[in-house]
């Protein structure tokens, strides 16, 4: 963790009372507090956001935007207000991008889509190198089970964007879908493949 004059980098793994020892050490040192130290000391529920995830670490830009905690999305090229759901998504995608190698410009956050004449959206789409949907990822805070009804959620997104590749995940558990929309099958694939351009 370090920071900056309006900002803190944090590691997505770190503790809750790594952060507060940081911030206490910070304000020894400085005889002052930093804006955003100050808003994160205050802000104790915030920072329970910020938990670890059963997915590797990453670093992240964390900001305080008018009293809101916020956090730089490198796909929307902005500051997202931070929620337990945006604390998956953003791991996840970080995820595809370092562990999966998916390139981030194949990768969309938050697509809308049209089922049953009500507008919904997908947490995050990924692309082929044509254009061409290959995979949807259904995100959920930490604190909500996955269950059937996550599955179903996610079965009606792929109704409309008819992908071979399904996830899901709340950040602890994740679960990934391989479809043979032809034949009308599926089967639950142990991890997600990386991605390979065509030859």
């Amino acid at each position: 963790m370090r920071n900056s004059a309006n900002c803190i980098y944090v590691e997505s793994n770190i503790s809750i009372p790594r952060i507060f020892e940081f911030l206490l050490l910070n304000f020894e040192l400085n005889q002052g507090i930093n804006p955003i130290f100050e808003f994160l000391l205050l802000n104790f529920e915030l920072i329970k956001m910020l938990q670890p995830l059963n997915l590797p670490p990453y670093p992240f830009k964390i900001s305080d935007d008018n009293g809101q905690l916020t956090l730089f999305d490198e796909i929307r090229k902005k500051n997202i207000i931070i929620t337990p759901e945006e604390w998956v998504r953003q791991h996840f995608v970080q995820y595809l991008i370092r562990q999966k190698n998916y390139p981030r410009s194949l990768i969309r956050l938050e697509g809308g889509l049209k089922l049953n004449g009500l507008q919904k959206r997908t947490d995050i789409v990924v692309f082929n190198s044509e254009g061409k949907r290959i995979m949807i990822v259904e995100c959920k805070a930490p604190s909500v089970a996955i269950d059937q009804k996550t599955f179903d959620q996610v079965a009606r997104y792929n109704m409309v964007h008819k992908v071979s590749l399904l996830a899901v995940s709340n950040g602890l558990q994740h679960y990934y879908c391989h479809i043979d929309i032809e034949n009308r099958t599926y089967n639950f694939i142990e991890d997600l493949p990386v991605y390979s351009k065509p030859i």
